[in-house]
Formats: structure tokens, sequence, C-alpha cells
């Protein structure tokens, strides 16, 4: 699921050019997937295998949800299946429209705040459930239910135990520990008043350049089939237990279904071109394993099969999980994702729901989807016994819950015990799990485990970076944007090594770009991917791009240079090609994205435990090597699926090739260390006959220096001129990255302030560039893609394009798609 940002008030500063219409236009409803449909899209349920949940028809229940139904009226009814997000729907809102569920994305909070504290999540609840439950005597009482993205822990929540990503879990090949996490999951839910959890993530990610590869347990269904079920058990508690979906237990989700993780070219919304048989047998397992466990929700993806939107397949919703799996819980969508489906908008789609869908997710068009519902369902568009089926669904989920006996949120059981969350307890269930997934690829000479006696130096961007040690959806979408102290229960890689050498009598010191005064015995460095989610983290390559200011392959060289054994902690989302990396340290640990419990690494480092994760990905030995799985005609990674070492094994590797080649990167960097990415060029001169060398006298570029030799450009006009960062080739899709606030992104620093006005396809952006200019400061402009109503973003051919007719001097260091950072951020 995605989340676009909390509104945001910013400077004067307009949309940048695509080379397409200005503002004042409206947009057109997302274009329909036009992939080639073949093989078939539709599937053959009976070619399926028939299983059935644990979970029986309760008489009772049925006659009362039956008694229900016949009371409810219409606008109740259609109410039950659409859910709005919290930075879009309002309690009073929940009572007018009489919603059955809300929910909230990756950004949003109690009052708009990322780190807001727990008491004020369970204030809101509060404030949903009294809406939803307020007396009318005419129409019986349903109250509603909270969803939220509860993927790695509770992670939205401030001082919550942040677990691995399911990347480093499918490591571990423990399910009972899996299941531990869970009921560890639930109770803190339970303790901010939420009762509904988006999760598992189930899926058999097949290319790594996919932004979701780290919500994977693997690239075959093997881990995530034996996952599915524990997660499931330890998240909603046994069948037939008293505390089945109640008390310390929530109701689970089993999610992106069907073949998320296999699209073409690791596309995140993209398209799966695959078998039916491939399908089923790559993707279908762990949900089959969901099912047979009891969980009784299941998200379906935004991405296609065979060029047909999940969203609106029939075949698969309804042929295959209602009729042959024989579930009766509910189907719920992604975000807006019935937009996307064929003929539909975000607030009108009678399509999906005819498919077999049950709830509308529409974040902040739930009240076009509730309308246009309410309209079909009278026109008979959508027969009244669909629309029965789905609200039985939904009730019954919250039947089997105790939603209808429950008291207020924070009546219940575990509500406002904040010492819950991040208790000890529950991280030492979380440092067990960082124990169990770092897996050890390189270990010359048997340098580790260190000894904690020594005097050991710390170095590396990611060394004392609890955000970069959690990643994506922590406590924002992209996990970007917090600060140290939002993380109260946490400890950062550097503080759990510095704890283990103090307490064994040695010395420990942390320089980011490792410089000493004595030389150490050993050193660390902690490296790797920054913070991202969803499509933000899409690749075109798997080679590793690093994003720190301070050069790490450098400064792992120069120790080495110095005789200081090295040891490198990679934390990433998957694996990638790190060849330069592997050679320049003695030892090497992906550690993957481990959370909150930085000591579960100093465990391991310093011979506490042992090695014992195994690779639930193929490591990659060139580049260009994905999509790359085990059991693939010519097969040939670095380190195989289920590669692992163990401190007690050979761990000498052999010099690596480092030509890393003519690759395109993160296809989300247009600009980075002085050079355009995949496959773009500047142009410059006039909008006419923009050119790869610039006229001097209209407008003029030299390399310049940030944090690097050469990695900005400098842009200099004299006279009416363009500069455009222009794709070579053919244009790209942009629709999937304008579904959220994700934003094209500047770092600049204006060196000369502009003398006539400055266009940004055809938008004034003077102000800002002028404050920009006074500040002397770097800066950033960012302009969220929603705003560029009318572009058409499925052949976007020139990102950005800037214009004026008089002086300006700028430096430019960087330009991507992103999150917008608060406060540069203007959509008028």
């Amino acid at each position: 699921m995605i989340r676009r940002g909390a509104p945001l008030a910013g400077l004067a500063m307009a949309a940048f050019a695509f080379g397409v219409p200005a503002s004042g236009q409206t947009a057109s409803p997302a274009p329909a997937d036009t992939s080639p449909a073949t093989p078939s899209s539709v599937a053959n349920p009976a070619t399926w295998p028939a299983i059935r949940s644990p979970v029986r028809e309760d008489p009772a229940i049925e006659g009362k949800i039956t008694q229900l139904i016949a009371r409810m009226s219409l606008e109740q009814k259609v109410g039950q299946i659409v859910q709005g997000d919290i930075a879009s729907i309002t309690p009073d809102d929940v009572r007018k429209y009489q919603l059955g569920s809300v929910f909230n994305g990756g950004n949003s909070d109690p009052g708009g705040k990322y780190n807001a504290p727990a008491k004020d999540w369970l204030a809101l609840a509060d404030a949903f459930w009294d809406a939803s439950t307020s007396d009318d005597p005419n129409l019986p009482r349903i109250p509603a239910i909270w969803g939220i993205d509860a993927v790695h822990g509770h992670s939205n929540i401030v001082g919550a135990t942040l677990f691995p990503h399911n990347v480093g879990l499918g490591a571990m090949r423990d399910p009972a520990l899996m299941r531990r996490i869970g009921e560890v999951t639930a109770v803190e839910m339970r303790v901010t008043g939420i009762d509904w959890t988006f999760a598992p993530t189930i899926a058999v990610v097949r290319d790594d350049r996919w932004g979701r590869s780290y919500e994977g347990f693997g690239e075959v269904p093997e881990i995530a089939a034996s996952y599915a079920g524990a997660l499931v058990k330890g998240l909603q508690g046994k069948v037939g237990a008293r505390d089945w979906l109640k008390g310390p237990h929530v109701i689970a989700t089993a999610k992106h279904f069907l073949g998320d993780g296999g699209t073409r070219d690791g596309k995140d919304q993209g398209n799966a071109q695959v078998t039916e048989a491939q399908l089923r047998d790559l993707f279908a397992p762990p949900y089959e394993a969901a099912i047979k466990a009891g969980v009784q929700s299941i998200m379906i993806s935004f991405s296609s099969w065979n060029g047909r939107k999940m969203t609106g397949n029939r075949s698969l919703l309804t042929g295959v999980v209602k009729d042959r799996w024989n579930f009766d819980g509910f189907l719920v969508s992604d975000w807006n994702a019935h937009a996307q489906v064929e003929g539909c908008t975000a607030s009108d789609c009678p399509q999906a729901i005819l498919a077999g869908l049950d709830l509308y997710m529409a974040p902040d068009s739930w009240k076009g989807i509730w309308e246009s519902t309410l309209r079909e369902v009278k026109a008979g568009t959508i027969p009244m016994s669909r629309l029965d089926d789905a609200v039985r669904r939904i009730l019954r989920v919250k039947f089997r819950a105790g939603i209808f006996d429950a008291k207020r949120p924070s009546e219940r059981a575990y509500a406002g015990q904040y010492d819950q969350l991040g208790s000890p307890d529950h991280r030492a269930v979380a440092r067990q799990a960082v124990r169990e997934s770092l897996v050890l690829l390189k270990n010359a000479g048997s340098l580790l485990p260190l000894k904690a006696g020594a005097n050991i130096l710390v170095a590396g961007d990611g060394a004392d970076n609890v955000a970069k040690q959690a990643g994506g959806w922590t406590l924002s979408w992209q996990g970007t944007g917090t600060l140290p102290s939002d993380f109260p229960n946490a400890t950062s890689i550097w503080r759990g090594i510095e704890n283990e050498v103090k307490a064994a009598g040695g010395k420990a010191s942390l320089s980011v770009d490792g410089q000493f005064a004595t030389k150490p015995d050993a050193a660390i460095v902690v490296f790797g991917e920054n913070p991202y989610a969803e499509f933000q983290g899409d690749r075109s390559d798997v080679a590793f791009d690093d994003p720190a200011t301070v050069d790490t392959l450098a400064t792992m060289k120069r120790l080495k240079a110095a005789g200081v054994p090295v040891v490198a902690v990679f934390l990433s989302g998957r694996p990638l090609w790190v060849n330069p990396y592997l050679n320049a340290s003695d030892a090497f640990v992906a550690a993957w994205l481990p959370g909150s419990e930085g000591e579960g690494i100093a465990d391991l480092l310093f011979g506490k435990a042992d090695f014992r994760g195994k690779l639930p990905f193929s490591w990659p030995k060139r580049p260009d090597q994905a999509p790359l799985n085990v059991g693939d005609p010519g097969y040939d990674p670095l380190f195989a699926y289920g590669f692992g070492l163990t401190t007690r094994d050979k761990g000498d590797l052999a010099a690596l090739p480092e030509d890393r080649g003519t690759l395109k990167g993160d296809r989300n960097v247009l600009f980075a260390r002085g050079k355009p990415t995949n496959g773009r060029r500047f142009l410059f001169g006039t909008e006419a006959a923009l050119a790869a060398d610039p006229d001097p006298a209209l407008i003029s570029a030299r390399s310049a220096d940030r944090g690097a030799q050469e990695d900005s450009i400098r842009i200099a006009w004299t006279g009416k001129a363009s500069a455009t960062a222009a794709l070579i080739g053919e244009p790209v899709d942009l629709t999937r990255e304008a579904n959220g606030d994700v934003a094209l992104v500047i770092d600049l620093k204006v060196d000369a302030a502009p003398t006539a006005p400055v266009l940004l396809g055809g938008r004034d952006v003077t102000a800002r560039l002028t404050a920009l200019a006074a500040s002397k400061q770097w800066g950033q402009i960012a302009v969220p893609l929603r705003c560029l109503v009318g572009t058409p973003l499925d052949r976007v051919a020139q990102p950005l394009t800037l214009t004026t007719a008089g002086h300006l001097d700028l430096t430019v260091s960087a330009i991507r798609f992103a999150s917008p950072p608060e406060g540069v951020v203007d959509c008028r």
C-alpha cells in the first residue's frame, strides 16, 4: 500500500515541465494496463487445489448477520464496503456516511504528525469508534475497524519494537520465531487501539530490481509458505481459541494477491507475464498456507496478470479465492487500485465489486466511490446480492473478532499500556530475529568473531543511524524525515557495538569517514541503501549505488591500506552487486534491514552467537544479473540461494571483477554524482534547438563540486535559453510514480539570483530561486507529480525543463523522484 504525504503548504513555485500541457487542465483517469495479454489472463479455477480454512461458519453468527442486513439501509450497506484514509476523513464523515472501516497509509498520522505519540493514536481510535457507534434509532449499530500497515512491528508508532524486514526474516528459516513476532506486533497494536493489520506480505520476489523486494521472504515460495501460517497464527491467535482475533490478537491480511513479486522488469504495480501454472505454483502457495491458518482478509494487488489488473480479475478473486479456496473472509483492495481497472476511475468502479472485491480502499476518493456505488446499486449495475455478499463477509469478520461486543478501543485489553511498546521482552524477540537473520558472505582469515576487548573503530553512515537500519515503512511511508529522538526504544548498530566492547574492557570509537588517531585492531564499516518504500526503490539494475556523502569504498580501501582489518556490515533491502566492497573488506555481513536492535549485530560480530542466516535470494555476480532465481536456466550467482557461512567455515574469497559497465542504476535518480542517469543527458539552448553542447552566448554548463570532485553541474544563463534533462530513447511511464505524493526533487544552490522570470513548464518559480539565492545555502525544490494535472505521465521524455530570458546562475547536485521534503512543496 502507498500513501500520499500530508498536505503541505509551500513557497510559491510551479510544477516541473514534462514537455506537456501547463496548469489549468484536468487529470484523466489512470490508464488501463495495455501490456500484451499473452498467455491468457483468465484463470481456470478447476486446475487450482481445493483448500478450506479451519474456520467454520457459525450458524449463530450467520443468523445475526442475516437479521442485521435486513435492518440496514442501502446507504449503510454501501458504507461497509468503503474505507477512507485518516488524512482525508474525519469521525464526522464516518458518522454521516456510516463507513465500516478507516485506515492509515504510511504517511497518515493523528494530527498529521509522523511522530505523534501513542496516546494520540488511541484517542483517534476512540473518536472513530464513537462516531461509528453513535445511537440512531432507525439504524443498527455497526462498529468500524481500523487497518494499518504494521509490516515489521507496529512501525508507525514512536517507541514500538521494530523487527527486521521480511528479507532478513526470510534468512532465518524459523517459523516458530515468526509466530512470536506476530504475537508481539499484535499486542503493541492493541496498545494504540488498532485491531487490523495489513500484514503479512507474502510476495514471492522474482526480480530484485523491484522496490518492494525487502517485503518478500524469498525468491521461491518455500519460505513464505512456511511463514504465512505462523505469522497469521501469531497475529490472529489459534482458530478455536477464546482469544482468536481478540484480546492480544488482531485481524491479519495476506497480501498482495497475486504475483506482485513477478512483474516484468521488477516494476512495481506492473505486469506479471507468466502462465497460469506459474502463477499458481510460484505465487499461490503462501496464500494457501495463510487461508489454512484462518486468515480473515486478503489484499488484492495493484499489479496485472498478463495485462489484466488483479483488482478486476473475476476468475481469480471469485473463481479461485472464494469458490475454489472456500475463503469466507473479505477481499480488500490496495490504495485506489480500483482506479487502474479498465474503464474505472478512483471515484467510480463497479467492475471491481463485480469481480469479487468486497472493500474499496479509497483513501481520498472514498466519498466519490460511496456515491457512485450507491447510484449503481440503485440502478442495478451492481446486483443487491453482490452488495449483500460483500457486506456479509465484512460483518462476519467483525462478529468473529468480537467487534460488536467490544468496548471502546481505549477500554480494551492492553490499550494504553504504553510500556508494552518496545518492552524488554518484545525487544528480546527482535534481537533474536536479528541474530538469526544476518548472513556471513566472507570471512577471510577467520577474522570474525572479533575480540570484544580490542580497540574497535566503527565507520560508515549507517553505523549510528536507526532510520537507515530500519528502512522504509518506519514512522513514515518511505522511512525518511525522522530524527534520532524518534527512536527512544532502539539501539543503533554503533551503540550495540560500543556496549559490547566497553563491557569487555575494550575501546570503541565512532568515525563516519574512518579517520583515526591511534591505529585500531579492526574496523567495522556500516553502510548501504538509504530507506525507501515501494516503487521509489525500483531499480534498473542490481548494482549498489552508495548514497553516502562520504565515499564508503574509499574509506574501506584507506583502512585496508593502513593495515586495519575491515568488517563490512551491509544494510540493504535485497542482494546487490557489491564486488568492489567485497574486495575491500576482510569480512562481509549482509545485515539486511535489522530494525531497532543494533545489539543483535554486535552479538554475532563478537561471538555471542554464530551466524546461521542463509540467503533467501540469490546474490548477483554481475550488475545486470536480474532476474536471478534458483532453478532458472543458466543459473550463475555469486552466492547461491541458501548460501551462508558460519565462523567455523573457511571464509576466504578470491578477488572479484569490479567493472560495473554502462548500467542505469536507480531508475528514480535522474542526476547524481555529476552525471545524468538512466539513459538521460542534459541538453541546453533555445527551446526550439536544444543541444548537448550549450551556446555560451545564452547558457553555459560546467562541472562543479559539492561533497566530492565534480559531483554537481553549474548552469549559468545569460539570455533566453533552456536546460532540460532529456531521456534519450523511448519516453517513460511515470503514472505509477504519480500515484501518491512522489515528487521531483532537485538539490541545488542558487549562486546568482534570477534577473527575469524563471519558468518550469510555463510556471513561475522565480520567488523560490530568489529565496534560495538570498540564503546562500544549498536547498531543494520539490514538486509532487500529482500536481501536474493534465500531464500525460505515461510518455515522459523530458522530466525537467528550466527556462529564463535573463541571468541566472545555479548549481545542481541531484535530481530524483522521492518523497517531498516538508516546506518546499507547492501545487498551486
